[in-house]
């Protein structure tokens, strides 16, 4: 591999770690609530047993994704998913200002007065629902990259497919011991949430792109999803996004803690 395409690599892996850092603190503040009901030496059992659970069901459902994300049916859903989440979580930013505490309050009403076991199950059921984004984005980032042809795993070739899981797993260990810090990140900086989901939405329309150009498709020139004006494109928007996300961010923080 040379330097240009490691650079490459690289680059798309630390954009992948904070936006799995900033929607792991997200959901960190949901899952310390559903153990809170739990005694203290409980709490972090719970957390560490659903946690690894969710790594097993993260690991089984990659390979499953590789096999069939070449499908224009699979990516077409995909893209209209990442769309969703990102445009859902957008209009209530802006609509009704809904922050992590209601969604932190809810998860406490679900599992008041669940047994440990109980608990447990359902800390996994919520990482798994929230590793359903994270993975989505994470495989349309990795498409972006060119392939490597070392080896192929499905449907995604072999460098592809190790930017994923790093991605992933990077994402469980900032969920379990990184979190705090991310969660007063957001805490100082709250619009950096809406740039993460902003991301997400707009690699929804790299994977929407992909599946417009799939060969059994065409909707668009099968080429264009890979030609180079394309990728720039894609990350020039991506780094606007993220770049003036930051600074509105930390424009917004310094206002309010001068306020």
């Amino acid at each position: 591999m040379d330097a240009a395409l490691l650079l490459e690599y690289g680059w798309v892996l630390l954009i992948l770690i904070g936006l799995e850092g900033i929607l792991a603190a997200d959901n960190a503040v949901v899952m310390a609530v559903m153990v809170k009901h739990l005694p203290p030496e409980q709490r972090k059992k719970a957390l560490f047993y659903g946690l690894f659970g969710a790594f097993v069901f993260r690991f089984a459902s990659l390979f499953l994704i590789a096999i069939l994300i070449d499908v224009w049916q699979v990516q077409a859903i995909g893209a209209l998913y990442l769309l969703y989440i990102s445009i859902s979580h957008v209009t209530k930013q802006i609509l009704s200002k809904k922050d992590e505490s209601v969604e932190a309050v809810e998860a406490e009403d679900k599992t008041k007065g669940s047994g440990f076991w109980m608990t447990v199950l359902k800390v996994e059921l919520a990482d798994i629902a929230f590793a359903v984004d994270s993975m989505l984005a994470a495989v349309a980032l990795a498409l972006t990259l060119p392939a490597v042809g070392a080896f192929e795993i499905g449907g995604i070739d072999g460098g592809q497919f190790i930017v994923i899981f790093l991605g992933g797993l990077i994402g469980l260990i900032i969920m379990r011991f990184a979190a705090h810090w991310f969660v007063k990140l957001l805490g100082k900086y709250p619009l950096l949430e809406t740039t993460a989901f902003l991301i997400v939405g707009w690699v929804g329309v790299k994977l929407a792109v992909l599946t417009l150009g799939h060969p059994n498709l065409q909707v668009i020139d099968t080429h264009f999803p890979h030609s180079t004006e394309w990728k720039i494109i894609f990350w020039s928007v991506l780094v606007l996004i993220a770049g003036g996300g930051f600074i509105l961010a930390k424009r917004r923080g310094q206002e309010s803690t001068a306020h």
